[in-house]
């Protein structure tokens, strides 16, 4: 298993989000019934949960499947390396607490069969290349949330 590369950020705009504008989640067991996902996170590792019911693999994680309404769920890792499927870069209008960092990509990773959108990090819009392979980076914030984003495998 290829080591997941991890960065500490620190948000460089001065502005305090309101909860609701916060594009980092609440991720702890109070406030989430998904802080597994976050903890797994913590640990390096992509996860989801799959039903048990009808098998299906679900992305976001779920507490429940859409399918079959089943709340029989297990999680399972997702590995750490995907493949670029599609990219854009964001030029203008990034959310709050994001605008220093533009220009900066975007993109659909093919990962253990599910289309995941995530931050593509390390890399210049005219260097990726759909197909590509991109590896997990774990982002942790000054408050202890993290997050996950990919970068250009080498």
């Amino acid at each position: 298993m290829k080591k997941v590369k991890s960065e500490r950020v620190k948000r460089t705009e001065e502005i305090k989000l309101p909860q609701m504008l916060d594009f980092y989640p609440l991720e702890d067991e109070k406030n989430t019934r998904i802080s597994l996902f976050f903890e797994n996170l913590k640990e390096h590792r992509l996860t989801t949960t799959k039903c048990n019911s009808c098998g299906k693999l679900l992305w976001p994680p779920r507490i429940i499947c859409p399918d079959c309404m089943s709340d029989e769920l297990e999680w399972i890792d997702l590995g750490s390396e995907g493949e670029l499927y599609a990219f854009t870069e964001m030029r203008l209008g990034a959310p709050l607490g994001f605008a220093e960092d533009v220009p900066f990509c975007i993109g659909i990773v093919k990962i253990s069969g599910l289309s995941i959108s995530a931050r593509i990090d390390n890399a210049k819009y005219e260097e990726l290349k759909i197909g590509a392979k991109v590896q997990l980076k774990i982002v942790e914030l000054e408050d202890g949330r993290v997050f996950y984003r990919f970068v250009p495998s080498k």
